[in-house]
């Protein structure tokens, strides 16, 4: 009988007693396990700083896939052209390239005014297919054999003259502003600065020679940034050249006008651009000899924040008048009357004058 009871197994009584406390079915010990199951793990304050900023494994966003493009895709840049819009370099706004080029090159928002090139300021100007270049084949030469650590000065003119498809920083010739003769001198700034060499002086001074045969007032704008270093003292001697020039058109009584853009600085401003009847001035534009910079160096002193403005030498007697660009061709046609009527009364007066001392002569 020992032997009997030693084969069968032991009862676990507590666990019987589990059970039995339990309802019959068992829900409550399903009902514990499913919450042991459920319980979530506890994030800790440094599991989450150890965590934060951490982008996750896997993207589940869709891809297009072969020809398949999305809804909203971008305009590919083909489409769009490089010069549609042009960022204004004061107001830092977007202007429509169309209406920046009716508006002359004149922002729209801030009335800031662009450069022109000498072509383009001539079509602003003149009337249309009225210009007549003269003297349009003078090159300079290079009397100093001038040469920098990089190139000569030959070099350097020959690569503006390809770059800029100009010459010379200065174009001559006559014309009609509405249909009232005009000889203008245009300086161009993307030619070495604007900058006024030997042959700047000459085809200046042989379109006032010939303004005194045809009997017409000259306009000159100015845009340079002063004597061209590559010439040294020949440069210079220019300033005296066109000046005494000019003088001569004033004793003939024809009238000259100076239009002073940005910017108009150095042995121009301080010559022939500041001897005229009339000085008109864009609205913005920098005039000025020396530089703000270097004015402040030399004197020690905090320079207004409009000096050497357009508006800074009207307010200081300087400049004439400031007038807008789209604002000119009046303003000139305006002044080219008058003085036109001068011209008129002074050629009746020489007349009769001449004619009195030959008869005093008889």
């Amino acid at each position: 009988m020992e032997k009997l009871f030693k084969r069968i197994p032991k009862v676990n009584l507590e666990s019987e007693k589990e059970h039995s406390e339990g309802s019959p079915d068992g829900t409550v010990a399903a009902q514990k396990n499913s919450d042991q199951s459920e319980k979530q793990p506890e994030i800790t304050q440094e599991k989450a700083k150890k965590h934060e900023g951490h982008a996750p494994k896997f993207s589940w966003s869709i891809k297009p896939q072969g020809d398949q493009k999305p809804k909203h895709a971008k305009a590919d840049k083909e489409d769009i052209p490089d010069d549609l819009w042009i960022k204004c370099a004061h107001c830092k706004e977007l202007i429509y390239n169309k209406e920046f080029e009716n508006n002359k090159k004149v922002c729209p928002k801030c009335g800031h005014h662009f450069r022109l090139g000498a072509y383009e300021r001539v079509s602003v100007l003149l009337d249309e297919g009225s210009f007549e270049e003269i003297n349009p084949d003078l090159v300079t030469g290079d009397p100093l054999k001038f040469t920098n650590s990089t190139e000569t000065y030959r070099v350097k003119s020959d690569q503006t003259r390809t770059k800029t498809g100009l010459k010379e920083s200065i174009i001559t010739g006559f014309g009609t502003l509405e249909s009232m003769p005009l000889a203008l001198a245009v300086c161009d700034f993307n030619y070495l600065g604007g900058s006024m060499g030997s042959v700047f002086g000459e085809k200046l001074v042989r379109l006032v020679e010939e303004a005194l045969e045809r009997r017409v007032p000259l306009l000159a704008v100015s845009a340079s940034g002063g004597a061209r270093m590559h010439e040294g003292m020949f440069s210079l001697m220019q300033m005296a050249k066109t000046t005494a020039a000019f003088a001569r058109l004033g004793e003939a009584g024809l009238p000259f006008f100076s239009l002073l853009v940005d910017p108009c600085t150095g042995g121009v401003i301080a010559s022939y651009a500041s001897v005229a009847d009339i000085i008109i001035a864009e609205p913005g534009a920098l005039i000025g000899f020396a530089g703000p910079r270097v004015i402040e160096q030399v004197t020690k002193q905090k320079l207004p924040p409009d000096f050497q403005t357009a508006e800074f030498f009207l307010e200081h007697g300087m400049v004439d008048q400031v007038v807008a660009r789209k604002e000119l061709r009046p303003v000139l046609a305006r002044l080219l009357r008058f003085y036109g009527l001068a011209v008129r009364q002074n050629a009746a007066v020489a007349a009769s004058a001449n004619q009195r001392e030959v008869s005093y002569a008889r």
